[in-house]
């Protein structure tokens, strides 16, 4: 017993000995809360608070939709005579401007009305010169007609005024019969499916050059939404992560016998080439009625783990993340439904430099 009695005291003796001469280190004191900030880190950050409210959203129709050309800036290039390809002067993505030669064609008809209209033209300066008292009316009246006729002749294969003249003013060594095709309207090469040396019909399309600073989107909806839907309608066209603004340009009045949609024609201005035809994207069509809604700007609403979040203000400058769920975006305002009420007090702006602090902290950074 005594022995036992011994060994508990020295085994004492050896613990108060550890204690005395390493001390229990102090227990770390927790780290400090990211979301905890005096008035100088708020400035910094940019933080401002409000109050959530609710607010009018304007009621929206979605649509899937389909980019297309806008085909009232859509110009097809065709020769109007039976030609053969010489040159190509443009290509496929080329943009150019009016009266921009695109080709260079030939033809026998036109090798024939060239030369026709060169002798036209010297006959008719002969008489014009000599007046209409030192020849018959009719022989004057003759001479004009075939000048006249043989110049429309030519603009109807497709040859400009400016063509003409210089035509006329070299002479026969140009009654080739060769000819460039101009483009009619600016606009981007979006189609140039021919080849040199190839022999053209009248009416084959050569080139189809589109205005790009202007498309159609064509949504197809159900035909109830569609009757919703009117003429000069705000449209917000959602595609690459941006939103682009349109309106209504025409409703069909007709339901596609497959689809069961009506198409519903929107134009878009498209200055900055983002988008091309044929491209899916999404239209949200502004039907003209307005809900009150509660709902914060966009820029409030950051993600946390893949959780839309908003930061409620909890006072003395203490912050705490609010889970929230979302509903639409529209105007720079995302629609609250749950993890918020109107009244309280949120982070308007500065929601990122927060979230940013409460990473930081997670990955033990200062």
């Amino acid at each position: 017993m005594n022995s036992h009695i011994s060994m508990f005291r020295s085994a004492a003796f050896v613990l108060l000995a550890l204690v005395l001469t390493h001390p229990v280190l102090a227990q770390e004191p927790a780290p400090a809360n990211p979301l905890v900030l005096d008035a100088k880190a708020i400035q910094d950050a940019g933080i401002v608070l409000d109050k959530a409210a609710v607010r009018p959203i304007t009621d929206e129709l979605k649509a899937p939709g389909e980019v297309k050309a806008d085909a009232y800036s859509t110009v097809l290039v065709s020769p109007r005579v039976e030609s053969q390809v010489l040159e190509r002067k443009a290509k496929l993505g080329d943009v150019v401007k009016a009266g921009t030669p695109l080709v260079v064609l030939s033809s026998v008809q036109v090798a024939e009305t060239q030369g026709a209209l060169i002798v036209a033209e010297q006959d008719w300066r002969r008489i014009a010169a000599l007046g209409p008292q030192a020849v018959s009316a009719r022989r004057y009246n003759e001479s004009k007609v075939a000048r006249d006729q043989a110049r429309a002749k030519l603009r109807a294969f497709g040859l400009s005024e400016g063509q003409i003249t210089a035509l006329l003013r070299k002479g026969s060594a140009r009654a080739d019969g060769s000819y460039e095709l101009l483009a009619p309207a600016a606009g981007r090469v979006t189609t140039d499916e021919f080849l040199v040396g190839e022999r053209v019909e009248p009416g084959r399309t050569l080139f189809t050059l589109v205005k790009e600073n202007s498309v159609w989107v064509e949504a197809q909806l159900a035909p109830a939404d569609a009757e919703r839907v009117k003429s000069g309608d705000v449209v917000r066209v959602l595609a690459h992560d941006t939103t682009l603004p349109g309106k209504v340009v025409q409703r069909s009045h007709q339901t596609n016998e497959r689809t069961r949609t009506v198409p519903v024609r929107i134009e878009v201005n498209n200055e900055k080439d983002l988008l091309h035809p044929g491209e899916l994207v999404e239209a949200r069509l502004a039907v003209g009625g307005t809900t009150k809604q509660l709902a914060v700007p966009a820029t409030a609403v950051v993600l946390l783990q893949n959780q839309p979040t908003i930061f409620l203000a909890k006072g003395k400058g203490q912050f705490e993340p609010a889970p929230v769920l979302t509903g639409d975006t529209r105007d720079g305002w995302t629609v609250i439904k749950q993890g918020l009420k109107a009244g309280d007090t949120y982070v308007r702006a500065g929601a990122f430099a927060l979230k940013a602090r409460l990473l930081r902290s997670q990955l033990g950074e200062e």
